[in-house]
């Protein structure tokens, strides 16, 4: 039975079958026919013993393996490497069926190639998961026949891998470019220095056009008998914490990824900004409780830690406690911080029961709110109305959007910061409110 398992009747078989018992029915009308089908069931039979001899002679013919990254990125392609060998003295036909991960819900995956006689090659593909987590691949299976594709053998390899799923950590070489300090030299960037009152002294230069009049060195200019300026860089070691909202609100999903996991993959990658900009960066989350907590610091392994913390962040479907958190930040978060809170507000309402607790927080913090707009929304105010149904569903998507805007001019009232953007800007514009930040001194 062993034998027979991998054992496998191609179409071309049936199809071959089908047309013999066609000629049989003709041959009925037209008894010249019947010879003739009775041949092809002997060339037939023929060449299905040829067939299965040719595939079925000898030992480990197909040789396949799957090359799996350690882990997965999450929201990005992803790509998987089968190598295939043929020990074949004859060019096969392959027909590949990957066991995926139950993830992707792809019920019908199939790649389809060629491979010369005694011939290595290499098929690749790509995956792109769109939650955190284990994904665990199946069997990696290869149907193989002969150009006659009347039977196939299967092959199977590989049963059983598992590939961790992490916030995407793809982004960060995307968005590091973006980040220009000493560390970039090496990379022919120029290093940019951003004047300022509040900032670390760095040298007395030369005055040039366009140089702030304010930092002149009176000092320094008497005694070079020419005008001198103060030179300021960014202040370093400044602690910036991303906190993350991982209540119910956060898990609307966008092009397959949850607000959360727009959140945490933005997260990561302004961590990694924050660290090449020589401050410190930390996290936690929030719902009914505080968890996930990484103390900002800025050492060799931050990075590894945030990303282990980020890997773990799950909604819990609760109502978000902005009461506990402004606590835990109170006892906890001394120093004055950057706090990066990433969250959602779909209306006024929702936002003035927690404004006071925001407000608090931006007493001894500079606090920046990051919110969503509702891009679905968008999309139905530019449609064209016809209908009155339609009239009133754009009437109330304008009364959202509109909501959204009035959010922010109530968050600046109180003096505290705020980003609304679209989930596929997220990263981008967090890196430019913190980099603006930085630039003007407010930390």
């Amino acid at each position: 039975m062993k034998f027979f398992k991998p054992f496998y009747i191609q179409p071309r078989f049936f199809y071959a079958g089908i047309g013999i018992v066609a000629l049989f029915a003709l041959s009925y009308f037209i008894p010249v026919l019947f010879n003739v089908a009775q041949l092809s069931i002997l060339v037939l039979i023929l060449l299905f013993i040829l067939d299965f001899l040719i595939i079925f002679i000898g030992k480990n013919k197909i040789e396949a393996t799957r090359i799996l990254p350690d882990k997965f990125s999450n929201g990005d392609k992803n790509l998987i490497e089968l190598h295939i060998n043929n020990n074949y003295p004859i060019t096969f036909h392959l027909e590949i069926i990957d066991e995926i991960p139950e993830q992707f819900q792809v019920r019908d995956f199939k790649l389809k190639d060629t491979i010369a006689s005694r011939k290595s090659k290499s098929i690749t593909y790509h995956l792109k998961p769109t939650e955190r987590g284990e994904y665990n691949f199946g069997s990696l299976n290869v149907y193989a026949s002969s150009i006659l594709k009347i039977v196939a053998k299967r092959f199977t390899f590989d049963d059983g891998a598992m590939v961790p799923t992490y916030p995407s950590f793809k982004q960060l070489k995307k968005f590091e470019l973006l980040n220009i300090n000493q560390n970039s030299l090496e990379y022919g960037l120029k290093k940019v220095r951003r004047l300022g009152h509040s900032m670390e002294f760095e040298q007395i230069k030369d005055y040039v056009s366009g140089d702030d009049l304010r930092t002149i060195n009176w000092k320094a200019t008497a005694k070079k008998n020419q005008l001198m300026v103060n030179q300021f860089q960014d202040e370093k070691s400044q602690p910036v914490y991303s906190v993350i909202d991982k209540g119910r609100i956060m898990k609307m999903p966008f092009n397959g990824l949850s607000l959360l996991d727009y959140a945490i993959n933005s997260a990561l990658v302004i961590s990694n900004i924050v660290l090449k900009k020589h401050d410190k960066a930390g996290m936690l989350s929030f719902s009914k409780r505080i968890e996930n907590v990484v103390i900002a610091q800025r050492r060799s392994s931050q990075m590894q830690l945030i990303l282990e913390s980020l890997y773990n962040v799950k909604t819990d479907f609760f109502e978000s406690d902005f009461g506990r958190l402004y606590g835990n930040i109170k006892r906890h978060i001394t120093h004055r911080s950057l706090i990066l809170m990433y969250t959602n507000f779909e209306t006024l309402d929702g936002l003035e029961r927690q404004l006071p607790y925001l407000k608090a927080i931006a007493k001894s913090h500079l606090l920046v709110v990051i919110f969503f707009k509702n891009t679905e929304l968008n999309e139905l105010i530019k449609n064209k109305a016809e209908t009155v149904q339609q009239v009133y569903d754009k009437v109330i998507a304008e009364k959202f959007a509109f909501e959204k805007r009035l959010i922010v001019n109530e968050l600046k009232k109180y003096g505290i910061y705020s980003i609304l953007t679209t989930p596929e800007n997220l990263t981008i514009d967090t890196i430019n409110k913190y980099l603006e930040i930085k630039a003007r001194g407010l930390l």
